[in-house]
């Protein structure tokens, strides 16, 4: 029996490499959540969200070649359950897109998914990312749906990608970013 160490050896030493560039790429991650806030009152359930990085440096010149960069947010509000698994209780999926154009010299930021936005002009790559970023006052539901004696909690994933394409190799090429977050345990207010 005849073994082949050399050909062993070089896929071991390729998925080595594969591992350490995945890691190397996670470590530079410029998107990340910075503010996460969760408000739950009599009328609804509202979320704030602040990422920083959303157009990382290595999308510019992505974006300056015509290439849309995608944000995509999932915000999952979840129900907390002490002796068992959390229960998922909604999704919402927010999406926006940042194109520019050569001609015109401006950055145009569109609302593709979760929200009715008009679309934004601006010169300023700074305006574009910061409208990027920002999400003020998501409805996620109305608090009547939710049992006040229960407790909750937000997680949100935010994802960021030249043309939309989020792959394993995306990230390992600097294309596509990845980040996600979990605020604190709340409860509805109790009303006399």
């Amino acid at each position: 029996m005849r073994v082949r160490t050399p050909v062993f050896v070089f896929v071991a030493a390729l998925l080595a490499l594969v591992v350490l560039a995945g890691a190397a790429a996670s470590a530079r991650a410029a998107i990340r959540i910075s503010d996460l806030d969760l408000s739950l009152n009599d009328r609804a359930v509202t979320v704030n969200i602040m990422a920083l990085g959303a157009v990382p440096p290595g999308f510019r010149e992505g974006l300056a070649s015509g290439l849309p960069a995608h944000v995509r947010y999932t915000v999952e509000l979840w129900q907390y359950n002490r002796l068992w698994r959390d229960t998922l209780v909604l999704t919402r999926v927010v999406e926006r897109q940042l194109t520019y154009n050569v001609v015109s010299k401006e950055y145009k930021v569109v609302s593709v998914t979760g929200e009715a936005r008009a679309p934004y002009a601006t010169r300023e790559i700074h305006e574009a990312q910061r409208l990027l970023s920002e999400i003020r006052g998501l409805t996620l539901t109305p608090s009547i749906a939710l049992d006040p004696a229960e407790v909750f909690y937000v997680r949100v994933f935010a994802a960021a990608a030249l043309n939309g394409e989020n792959t394993l190799i995306g990230r390992i090429a600097g294309t596509a970013e990845e980040t996600s977050l979990r605020s604190q345990h709340r409860t509805l207010p109790r009303t006399p």
